[in-house]
């Protein structure tokens, strides 16, 4: 390693069971805010400046909260989706805190959703359904539906996907439980084409949309890249042998230049995306890391990344870096 493994900033405590899920909402007005879900369905936000929980909301009716998202165009709405096979729309304004809509996707499975705002006011949500191979595209405050996307070949339960805008469209990047990739096109309800990336059931994926490449993990040892073509052709590029076998998430940057792996060892470990190379290993938990979140701060130097654990804690990280 280039350079000493950093202390957490701090850390956050109180969540009351396992942290299952983590986002950020540092635009706007108003201090920054970290959002969690625990594994027994409170939702916490914290506000960051205080380094407390301003809020605690109950929801998905005790059920584990395994995904958050807020809108970029409003502080005071967010989507959760819990175990309770729903998705939540939450209101916040006005000091509320209330469900103004949900969705009942059927999905038993652990696959989080997907949002992508296509324009203020507007966003499309990918969610799994009770078809364990199939991706449902709706609109959010209408439910109207898009699509369903289900490969032709039998390539098993959908466990994780990514959806972007691409100049073409809108564009979801699924792995299945085959170990197989399959890039979609939303808006013509097909597939650009499919990659065998992995020999067991891809476990997490993301994608850096401005350099087109990503990233996708197993339970096997292997961390492995792949790139976008001009024709939406996904083809295999590097790949890096990790120490320990199993990656629970992989976050992106969107600055571009940095991934962090989460596994089951308590660690979360960052490397440099372009070349794979391991650039520091943060250490501070007790059990399995479950996710990871990186900060939308405007201001590089503000940027953080937080990690939650299944020992009920939450790691705040600074990791910026000029170079």
């Amino acid at each position: 390693m280039s350079r000493p493994p950093p202390d957490p900033l701090y850390i956050l405590r109180g969540s009351g069971a396992t942290v299952n899920s983590l986002h950020f909402c540092c635009g706007g007005d108003g201090p920054p805010f970290l959002y969690s879900g625990s594994g027994k369905g409170a939702i916490h936000l914290w506000n960051l400046t205080t380094r407390r929980a301003e809020r605690i909301l109950e929801s998905h009716a005790g059920n584990s909260v395994i995904w958050l998202h807020t809108f970029k165009d409003s502080r005071s709405r967010f989507v959760s989706q819990g175990r309770d096979l729903r998705v939540c729309v939450w209101d916040l304004s006005e000091d509320r805190s209330t469900v103004t809509d949900s969705l009942l996707t059927g999905s038993v499975g652990f696959c989080q959703c997907s949002l992508l705002e296509t324009r203020p006011g507007a966003a499309l949500l990918a969610h799994p359904t009770e078809n364990m191979e199939e991706v449902s595209v709706v609109e959010v405050r209408s439910w109207t539906p898009v699509c369903s996307l289900k490969p032709d070949s039998k390539l098993g339960m959908l466990m994780c996907m990514k959806m972007w805008q691409a100049d073409s469209g809108p564009v979801l990047c699924a792995g299945y439980e085959d170990g197989s990739l399959v890039l979609w096109d939303v808006s013509h309800r097909r597939p650009y084409s499919c990659l065998k990336a992995h020999p067991e059931p891809v476990m997490c994926l993301d994608v850096d949309v401005c350099k087109q490449k990503g990233i996708s993990g197993s339970s096997e040892k292997i961390l492995q890249s792949w790139t976008l073509d001009n024709q939406q052709n996904l083809q295999m590029h590097d790949s890096v042998q990790m120490t320990n076998p199993g990656v629970s998430q992989l976050r992106i940057r969107f600055v571009g230049e940095v991934m962090v792996r989460e596994g089951g060892d308590g660690t979360s470990e960052l490397f440099c995306l372009d070349k794979l190379k391991p650039l520091a290993v943060l250490q501070h938990h007790t059990d399995m890391v479950n996710t990871v979140a990186f900060s939308d701060h405007q201001d590089p130097p503000q940027r953080l990344l937080a990690a939650g654990s299944k020992d009920q804690r939450i790691s705040v990280w600074s990791i910026y870096s000029e170079s």
